[in-house]
């Protein structure tokens, strides 16, 4: 009888530990994704902002300047959303992929 409930708190535990293991790893990857997009949100954030300088200083006029300063905010702040709504569709992915197991986990004391 006794050997019965090792066993089986041992297999409960292991259980558990291969669970955790499954929603770090998913975390991991998540976490992954969404930096690898932060950098290259950034990355492209400041090869706009290069550019902008380098429009601005070859303009001949106040009027050009301030169009071309106003096209570059309007594009920078289209691409912010857009970028910032991908990074949030990440997170609310992260959320459910690591919580899969745990779900598993529970429908199986159910």
């Amino acid at each position: 009888m006794t050997t019965n409930t090792f066993e089986d708190a041992q297999k409960f535990g292991r259980e558990n530990m291969d669970l955790a293991l499954k929603s770090f790893g998913t975390v991991s990857k998540g976490l992954q994704a969404i930096a690898v997009e932060v950098a290259d949100y950034s990355k492209k954030a400041f090869e706009d902002g290069s550019a902008l300088v380098e429009k601005i200083a070859s303009v001949k006029s106040i009027d050009k300047a301030f169009e071309v300063q106003s096209q570059f905010v309007k594009s920078s702040y289209d691409a912010y959303l857009a970028r910032m709504t991908k990074i949030g569709e990440l997170y609310a992915d992260l959320a459910k992929e690591s919580y899969k197991p745990i779900e598993t986990a529970f429908a199986k004391i159910k």
